[in-house]
């Protein structure tokens, strides 16, 4: 449905030019959405995809493993969608206080990320309300070191902004003039914690990430705070038991019909081709996400049996996999100490993994040699290869 503009007009000026800012009206839509058939079909397959992504995190016999790195897939691919060259590898490199293999400033961002996650989960469990309060704070982890981290952390914004072009007159879209950012964000909080619209939680979490990149509030960061605004909502209303949606990957794969859906909400009032391709990629994301939980089920079941195969050199083989699981990339140090193995213990170890092609080593080199679990990396790394 084209409703016309979704706000009003501001002349403001930004970098010396005088340009248009565009402020949002408040949410809920008007007219109200229209939800006919195909969105509610689109809902409802949605909907299923979740429950079922959230009954399979209830029975995954190693759930704190898979949140611990499908967390930081996550956090590789909405960086990279802000420009970022770091990897997986790069990230759990920098983790082990190994030099990963792009600029720091990369991977820093990219842990980052995860803090940000971790603070903003951890406030919500704790019964701290969803708000702008929290949302500042979330800034305030993600913009606290490395690039951004001059750009006022945690703050909502005191100069104009604007997206696309080298210069305000040549800006894609400019957002509202920050005098505005308050009000806005304001409204945006209330509609989180409306009870009375009937809408149902993936709606309100369509619209609100909608609204809050319409603001663009922070003068950086904006983009990863927004998509984590996602789960963070999900988890907060008790769709989602664990942080396990993410559609960093599929804005990604989409990213001009991403930013054009955007362009016609605020231009058009058309919220409901967006509804359309939020609700595909919340289905397709969840499904993909069972899929991989279920791939890395599998394949530690299949290599544990492999390795009990191995007879009398399973035992502390067994013991080096279980500590792979936890982290796929990991020292020879960091395995003695995870598993409560001497080092000629885990040298064989790794030695009869490597013969089984369930692990390798990453370095070449003869002393502090780091090994990685070959398959485990190989499907967390899938989505996240190139920008």
């Amino acid at each position: 449905m084209k409703r016309g503009p979704t706000g009003t007009y501001h002349v403001t000026r930004a970098g010396g030019e005088q340009v248009q800012a565009f402020a949002p009206a408040p949410l809920p839509p008007a007219p109200a959405l229209d939800l006919g058939d195909g969105l509610q079909r689109s809902l409802e397959a949605a909907v299923l995809a979740l429950g079922r992504l959230d009954g399979l995190s209830a029975l995954l016999p190693d759930k704190a493993l898979f949140l611990y790195a499908y967390v930081r897939k996550e956090a590789v691919l909405s960086s990279q969608i802000e420009g970022t060259q770091s990897s997986l590898s790069d990230l759990l490199l920098y983790e082990l206080d190994e030099a990963p293999g792009v600029p720091l400033d990369d991977v820093v961002e990219v842990s980052n990320y995860v803090a940000a996650l971790d603070h903003g989960l951890a406030r919500l469990r704790a019964g701290f309300p969803l708000s702008n309060r929290l949302i500042r704070e979330i800034h305030g982890v993600l913009l606290s070191r490395g690039r951004g981290s001059g750009k006022d952390p945690g703050e909502f914004r005191q100069s104009q902004n604007w997206l696309g072009g080298s210069r305000p007159g040549e800006a894609v879209f400019v957002p509202p003039p920050h005098t505005l950012v308050p009000e806005c964000m304001g409204a945006l909080e209330s509609f989180l914690h409306a009870e009375d619209d009937g809408l149902p939680v993936l709606i309100r979490a369509a619209l609100a990430h909608v609204q809050f990149e319409t603001i663009h509030p922070f003068l950086d960061g904006n983009g990863r705070v927004g998509r984590l605004l996602i789960t963070l909502l999900l988890c907060h209303a008790g769709v989602l038991r664990e942080p396990l949606l993410y559609l960093s990957l599929f804005f990604k794969q989409h990213r001009p019909t991403y930013y054009e859906l955007l362009d016609r909400v605020r231009r058009d009032g058309d919220w409901e081709a967006w509804l359309s391709f939020f609700l595909e990629a919340v289905r397709e994301t969840g499904e993909g996400a069972a899929s991989t939980a279920q791939r890395l089920s599998d394949l530690f079941r299949l290599d544990r049996s492999r390795i009990e195969a191995a007879g009398r050199r399973a035992g502390s083989a067994l013991r080096v996999h279980e500590a792979l699981k936890a982290r796929p990339i990991l020292s020879m140090s960091a395995v003695c100490r995870v598993s409560g193995l001497s080092f000629p213990a885990v040298s064989s170890a790794m030695g009869l993994l490597g013969e089984l092609g369930v692990a390798r080593e990453l370095t070449g080199r003869r002393r502090n040699r780091l090994f990685v679990y070959t398959g485990y990396l190989s499907i967390l790394n899938e989505g996240t290869e190139g920008s």
